[in-house]
Parts: structure tokens; C-alpha cells; sequence
């Protein structure tokens, strides 16, 4: 991208300031200025770090959002105990050369205590995760539409590990018309396959090798899918026994749907996402990979 310009992080903590150095930061690039957001909820780690590589790819100004959103946690949920290594943020969010840093408090997103307004996307946001955590989703699209204001993106990064919430997103981002395009870059894993998480800190050590058995179940759905077999019901069937197999796991759901919709398929000839959460112990962990359209001609 174009010659960096702006030479240090610069953080700021209020909405007027953010949205001014988002300003500050075009008017010094030009009128062909791109510029990348990536929210996070901080506890950064190789996941959020993959996001803000591809934005520096991509953009000439890239900003990270760091808030911890009160309102997308339910009563009786982590938000008190949800790590906040405010000191290792910041330095990881410079040694990648992030322009600009955004880290407000709750007091300044929500200057009444709680949103006096809504992003709601009730159908797809009441599928998968938002079945589970009502609310959830109307939380997250009113937080992401909030930054997608403040800070004014061409384009915002997020992972493929949040799949529900991405298509929230895409379904906000059509349906009202926002000027920017949304960047879903791969899940980031472990070596042995775990899906890479901030709440993956929680886990002891044998919590951590039960969780495995979400990637063992998503990899027994891929392996049967590439073998030919397309029926919904019977992929479903065979990732649930994989995770029943570990008896300390909770499976909140195990489904296939569409990727956009979140809507429940009879097969995956067209391509499916294939969603997991489950709770290890008192983590709650979510993963899944997509499954492309079958190959024409192929038996399935």
C-alpha cells in the first residue's frame, strides 16, 4: 500500500477523538485513502494479529477496536473475568504497526449505562449462537454498527471463527446500506487444531485436550463430505457422535446451515457451513469450517 505516513500508534479512549484522527489520517493519505478496521474485544492473539495483517495488506490507514461490550453479555456470562491485558494489547498493536487504536470505555460507548438504540437483525441473529444467547446478536451488530461510524471504514476484518456473527453482519451491512465491505480472513489454529480463542486461557490443561474433540468432529464431517456423501442429517448425526465421545464436553449445538442465512439444509451439494459450540468445563467454545459445492459430476 501507499508509503506509511503516520509513524507511531496513536490510542484514543473518546469518540470525538478517534473520529478525528480517522480524519486526520485520510486527509494525510488523499482523497484515495483506504482504511481497515478490526474490532476486537482486546486479549489479542495470533487470530485478531492475522486480521490486522491482512488490513495492512489491504489498506493504507489500518484502526483496531478494543472494547470489551457489556451489552452482548448475558447475566451469569464472563464479562467481570474476561481477560484484559490492557499493557500486552498495546504492545502486540504496535509491533504490528497499528496506525490507530480505539479503546474506549463502556461510560463512553454508553453514556446512560445501556444502548438507547438497536441493531437488531432478528432473523438470522436467533439462529445458531443468538438461539442460545438472546440478545446477543442485536448487542453485537449495535456495537460493530457504533465503530462503523466513529471510525468510518472502507473495509472491517473479521474472523471466519465467528461465522454466525459474520453473517449478522453481512446481513447489517447490505440492509443498511453501509459504504464498506467486510473481509472474513481464515481461522487461526493451534498446531493440534484448536481453534485459537481469548477464552481459551480459561482451560486447564486436560479441559484443553478435551476440546479437540470439536476439530475431530468437524474433520469427521469433512472427511465424509469429500468421501461423497452430502446428506445433512447424516453428517450432523456423525459429528455428534464424535463429540459424544468425550464425555466432559456440553454440546450446545452440532448443525449444518447456510452460510449466509443460518438456515438448517437437507445437504450440502450447494457448500455448508459446519457449526459447533460446546462448553468445556465453565468455557464456552465455538467452532467450524465450510464445506465447498460439490465438484460437477460427483456422486452426492
Amino acid at each position: 500500500m501507499t508509503t506509511q505516513i503516520l509513524s507511531t500508534t496513536q490510542m484514543f479512549s473518546t469518540i470525538d477523538a478517534m473520529r478525528e484522527a480517522c480524519a486526520d489520517a485520510r486527509r494525510a493519505f488523499g482523497s484515495r485513502c483506504r482504511l481497515g478496521l478490526v474490532p476486537t474485544m482486546g486479549a489479542l492473539h495470533e487470530g485478531h494479529l492475522s486480521l490486522i495483517r491482512a488490513a495492512k495488506r489491504e489498506c493504507d490507514v489500518v484502526a483496531v477496536s478494543i472494547f470489551v461490550n457489556p451489552a452482548q453479555f448475558a447475566p451469569g456470562e464472563d464479562f467481570e473475568r474476561y481477560p484484559r491485558p490492557v499493557e500486552c494489547d498495546s504492545a502486540l498493536l504496535e509491533a504490528e504497526g497499528v496506525d490507530l487504536v480505539f479503546a474506549p470505555s463502556a461510560e463512553e460507548m454508553y453514556p446512560h449505562g445501556v444502548p438507547q438504540a438497536f441493531v437488531d437483525v432478528p432473523d438470522i441473529g436467533g439462529r445458531l449462537d443468538g438461539q442460545f444467547r438472546p440478545g446477543h446478536f442485536r448487542a453485537v451488530a449495535t456495537v460493530v454498527a457504533k465503530l462503523f461510524h466513529i471510525v468510518g471504514p472502507d473495509l472491517a476484518f473479521f474472523g471466519q471463527k465467528d461465522a454466525a456473527q459474520v453473517a449478522v453482519l453481512r446481513a447489517m451491512v447490505r440492509e443498511l446500506d453501509f459504504r464498506l465491505q467486510l473481509r472474513v480472513c481464515p481461522t487461526v489454529r493451534e498446531p493440534d487444531g484448536l481453534a485459537l480463542s481469548s477464552r481459551n486461557r480459561y482451560l486447564t490443561a486436560g479441559q484443553r485436550s478435551d476440546a479437540l474433540v470439536l476439530w475431530r468432529a468437524l474433520n469427521a464431517v469433512r472427511a465424509l463430505a469429500d468421501a461423497g456423501k452430502s446428506d445433512a442429517n447424516i453428517l450432523r448425526h456423525a459429528m455428534l457422535r464424535v463429540l459424544e465421545s468425550s464425555p466432559s464436553v456440553r454440546v450446545e449445538y452440532a448443525d449444518i446451515v447456510h452460510p449466509d442465512t443460518l438456515q438448517p439444509l437437507d445437504n450440502v451439494r450447494e457448500g455448508a457451513l459446519v457449526a459447533v459450540a460446546a462448553h468445556v468445563g465453565t468455557t464456552r467454545l465455538i467452532d467450524n469450517i465450510l464445506l465447498p459445492p460439490s465438484m460437477p459430476g460427483s456422486q452426492r
